[in-house]
């Protein structure tokens, strides 16, 4: 079933004058703020505002799909997931994504990730999720699953 996006609202690579809104959008989700580059960006905007947002960064020999917000007043309406599955169409190397919560690990099992042990991850990413992984033992409560897409 192919999705779409709600009346009034359009996809589009991110503009440089974009990086204030996503920024703003990152921060309000208590996600890492850092590494954000516009040009790696993909925006949905609904009536001339930025609603959501997911970067798509690229390292040596994988990809990572993080810092995918949807803003509160926009969520329940297919815009994660529409952006989640641009995303993975985009991606053309191996593509891997770290979440906290398992909550967040059960949704993007719906679009083809698994859970992987940071072991399994290419030399490229390991230590960038690698100081995810020495958080998550030094805070108890924190619970970070790294996942990988594999194709359905």
């Amino acid at each position: 079933m192919k999705q779409e996006l709600p009346l009034g609202c359009s996809l589009r690579p991110a503009l440089k004058n974009d990086i204030w809104t996503i920024r703003k959008l990152v921060f309000s989700a208590k996600l890492d703020p850092t590494q954000l580059h516009w040009s790696q960006f993909w925006v949905i905007e609904c009536h001339h505002k930025i609603v959501a947002c997911g970067q798509l960064r690229s390292f040596e020999t994988a990809q990572e799909l993080g810092s995918l917000v949807v803003s509160p007043a926009w969520r329940d309406r297919g815009l994660g997931s529409y952006l989640v599955t641009h995303l993975i169409a985009q991606a053309t190397q191996p593509l891997y994504l770290e979440c906290v919560g398992s909550k967040l690990a059960e949704y993007y099992t719906r679009f083809g990730f698994v859970p992987i042990s940071w072991q399994a991850l290419p030399q490229s990413l390991k230590l960038k999720f690698g100081i995810s992984q020495l958080a998550a033992k030094l805070v108890p409560f924190l619970s970070v699953t790294i996942m990988q897409y594999q194709d359905k």
